[in-house]
């Protein structure tokens, strides 16, 4: 143990309880964040099934239902700095994109 001397300063009857409490506050700090700023993960959590979350805010974007939210996408970035987006519709149906990266100009 490397730090072996930390225990003639400090008692390890505080020292541990302290240091233990530390962790349990910084993981649910941890936890309380991911929860309150996604919306897969309370899906996740609760079954619901990939994208339901964001359908729920496509409904109240478009409240006559004439958009659809897609269920997924995923992004590959390619060795020239471009990227290829995969965006699965809620049809099923796939669409691809490819993001080029900018470009340096000077006028």
């Amino acid at each position: 143990m490397n730090n072996a001397k930390m225990w003639l300063v400090v008692n390890p009857s505080v020292g541990v309880p302290v240091f233990l409490g530390a962790v349990a506050v910084g993981s649910f700090a941890v936890h309380v964040a991911v929860l309150s700023n996604t919306s897969w993960v309370s899906d996740f959590l609760s079954g619901v099934p990939l994208g339901s979350g964001d359908q729920v805010s496509a409904v109240i974007a478009d409240p006559e239902g004439e958009l659809e939210a897609a269920k997924a996408s995923y992004v590959l970035p390619s060795s020239d700095g471009s990227m290829e987006v995969t965006i699965v519709n809620a049809d099923g149906t796939q669409v691809k994109a490819i993001l080029l990266p900018p470009t340096s100009q000077t006028h």
